[in-house]
């Protein structure tokens, strides 16, 4: 069941990274000809919440067999005894330019996800039962352009993920704690979620363990408000955000603050300038250094990549002036990260450990304040 995790992914991997430096080097032309569709949006009916009544489409689930999100490495184990329900946001797994969407069923795609879910979802499998859905995610080249098309593409997998949370609230008892969570393009869908639901129902609200934005940036001057969760500025506090984005020494997050710094905050002002939510996730506060001590345990691939090892000490962890997350220099975890030492890739693994205690004392937070 651990075979081939996210961070050997090699044909997802190789074309982030070909995207990546070409995007330095020649710009959105040739980003446009390599990973960008071709073709014009095409519309698709919207989802409906009946549709994710049925297990098949969720990736993991508590009755799901075979669940992803139920590995762990050696030393660990799920709980018998969830108190929690983990409601998980896998990131980009289609890197096509056939469509600007994924389909619901695609093998390739599918074994991706997975991998994703392993290497990601499973760090909560401690606190609760986690449950992922199935979505038409945006195809990779949807980030790399600003075409209306790519935010039509964003559109109708947030409405994937919107139906599968109102499912998923059906499904799980009422009074349930809930931990939300996502990476990447999952996290940009999460943020959606916070705005739509938590923001405006404070029964929802007041449910929330933690919401772990992860590998997307989040402004704490124009951006958290409207997500109704303050930042985490301590690790026993619950009913909040967490949010970090890992890079190597020297960083040149150049990619994200140039695209960052051309948007525009969730109260409609300039994020331009704005500090990040950066939450170390081995202290689970902001604005914390700690060293690779404090690291309890960091996902690294066997030499045949086909299994996964937890590693303690590995990596350190300390949040700039800007709020990224700066890890030292480039930690052995495998040779996939990005141009500028972006270790997006590798953003749950590289703290899984430490992300796993992180979710289980905030539930414990949360239970004593109830």
């Amino acid at each position: 069941m651990a075979r081939k995790f996210l961070y050997v992914v090699a044909a997802l991997v190789a074309l982030v990274i070909a995207g990546a430096f070409a995007y330095r080097i020649w710009g959105n032309r040739l980003i446009a000809v390599a990973l960008v569709p071709s073709e014009a949006f095409r519309e698709q009916p919207a989802a409906k919440v009946a549709a994710y009544r049925d297990r098949a489409m969720w990736l993991a689930r508590p009755d799901l067999p075979g669940n992803p999100a139920l590995w762990v490495p050696e030393g660990f184990r799920p709980t018998d005894s969830p108190r929690a329900a983990v409601f998980f946001i896998h990131p980009t797994s289609y890197i096509t330019r056939d469509h600007w969407n994924a389909p619901l069923r695609d093998a390739e795609t599918d074994a991706r996800t997975a991998i994703f879910v392993r290497g990601q979802a499973s760090a909560f499998n401690g606190a609760g039962e986690v449950w992922a859905p199935r979505y038409r995610q945006a195809t990779f080249g949807a980030f790399l352009t600003s075409a209306a098309d790519a935010a039509r593409a964003l559109d109708l997998a947030y409405g994937d993920v919107a139906a599968a949370f109102e499912a998923f609230l059906e499904q799980v008892p009422a009074d349930r704690p809930l931990i939300l969570a996502g990476h990447s393009q999952g996290a940009l869908h999460l943020e959606r979620l916070l705005r739509a639901y938590v923001a405006k129902r404070p029964d929802l609200r007041r449910r929330v363990v933690a919401a772990y934005v992860v590998g997307w940036p989040v402004s704490r001057d124009t951006d958290l408000s409207a997500l109704s969760l303050p930042e985490c500025r301590r690790a026993d506090q619950s009913g909040c955000l967490l949010s970090w984005q890992s890079f190597a020494e020297p960083a040149d997050p150049s990619l994200v603050t140039d695209l960052y710094d051309r948007s525009t905050g969730f109260d409609g002002r300039p994020r331009r300038g704005t500090r990040m939510v950066c939450t170390n996730p081995l202290t689970g506060t902001p604005d914390a250094a700690a060293p690779a001590s404090a690291n309890l345990g960091t996902l690294k691939p066997s030499a045949d990549l086909a299994t996964a090892a937890l590693v303690k000490r590995a990596v350190p962890a300390r949040c700039d002036a800007r709020g990224f997350l700066l890890i030292g220099d480039p930690p052995s975890v495998g040779p996939y990260a990005l141009p500028g030492n972006n270790y997006h890739v590798y953003d749950y693994s590289l703290f899984w450990a430490n992300v796993r205690v992180d979710a289980e004392r905030r539930l414990a937070a949360f239970e004593a304040a109830r």
